[in-house]
């Protein structure tokens, strides 16, 4: 008898923010996979297993949860964030199409969660206030160039962007290349959001202007959030500054 599968979102890392639906998951499933710190935040009784793995091994992590899932049990693959925003959900769709035919007959489910962009944003007003896409600045598995179109084109057609996998030891320099692709087409003026940790114990988030950001702002537990031209900062005194994007827009000048 084929098994069920749940891919679990677990938020951005502070527990007020796991969703009920995510936590009865939890309680209900039996093996665990994920990359060790999310697992590591979870509160497991005797009778539940977790699997550790590397954070670059997704595709083998589904491929081992999919064959326990096969022989009958209820298992859980974990990720930070939402599953569905360069995380698990899309890794394990690609294992069942890739494996053997008695995958697909795996109970699936995917439980959403709060993803990085969201808890920036909700910390600082609502830079999401009206269109705005995400894009991930890691080129593991897509090349830089496509990573610089999509930028390009997002920046000119004045979608507001949050940056995910913005910067790390193995790709230092794709973040500074980043700005200067938006410093070319964004005024210098448009607010920059540098959101760490959002939501967590050493959470910092900054703002500053596009002129003005530079890559060793962020590290790869930052989600950069770039305003479009309408995007607009409120200065509040001795408050924190709120950031926001107009729900209207004017479109492009004729």
């Amino acid at each position: 008898m084929s098994g069920r599968l749940t891919v679990i979102g677990l938020g951005p890392g502070n527990a007020d923010q796991v969703t009920p639906e995510a936590s009865r998951a939890v309680a209900d499933a039996s093996f665990f996979y994920g990359y060790k710190p999310y697992l590591d935040r979870l509160d497991l009784r005797g009778d539940q297993t977790r699997i550790a793995s590397d954070n670059r091994e997704e595709l083998a992590r589904s491929n081992e949860a999919l064959a326990k899932a096969a022989e009958g049990h209820n298992v859980a693959v974990v990720s930070g964030g939402d599953p569905g925003v360069f995380a698990m959900a899309a890794a394990v769709c690609e294992a069942i199409e890739a494996g053997p035919t008695e995958w697909r007959g795996v109970d699936i489910s995917v439980v959403p969660g709060v993803t990085a962009m969201l808890a920036v944003a909700a910390r600082i007003g609502a830079p999401l206030g009206h269109d705005f896409c995400a894009i991930s600045l890691s080129d593991n598995l897509k090349p830089w160039e496509l990573i610089e179109l999509r930028l390009l084109a997002a920046a000119g057609a004045g979608f507001v962007i949050a940056l995910y996998n913005p910067i790390s030891k193995a790709r230092p320099w794709q973040l500074g290349r980043a700005f200067e692709c938006l410093k070319a087409i964004l005024p210098g003026t448009t607010p920059v959001i540098f959101g760490r940790a959002a939501g967590r114990p050493d959470e910092r988030i900054d703002i500053c202007l596009l002129a003005n950001a530079e890559a060793d702002m962020a590290d790869m537990a930052t989600c950069i959030i770039i305003g479009s031209p309408e995007t607009r900062i409120i200065r509040r005194g001795e408050k924190p500054a709120l950031v926001y994007t107009p729900r209207s827009a004017a479109g492009p000048r004729k």
